[in-house]
């Protein structure tokens, strides 16, 4: 008598992380640019350590980094449209 075969253990999923640095748009630099969320204030804060360069806006429960990087993205686009 043979013993039973034991089925195959399913393999974990892995959860893809969203990045929290950003190339900067304005300076060019890599991975320079980190998003902050302050989810108690409501308030979410985009800043470039090179350049300096800095956005803020408010967020809710489900906003992440990368919702708050392309906010700024959008809204550089939409004032270099503007001049």
């Amino acid at each position: 008598m043979g013993k039973r075969k034991s089925a195959a253990k399913p393999e974990a999923r892995r959860v893809q992380k969203v990045p929290t640095t950003f190339n900067c748009p304005f300076c060019n630099h890599e991975a320079s640019v980190e998003c902050k969320l302050d989810r108690n204030a409501g308030i979410g804060t985009v800043s470039c350590r090179v350049c300096s360069e800095q956005y803020q806006t408010t967020i809710d429960n489900l906003s992440e980094p990368i919702d708050l990087f392309s906010e700024w993205i959008d809204e550089a686009e939409r004032v270099n449209a503007e001049q």
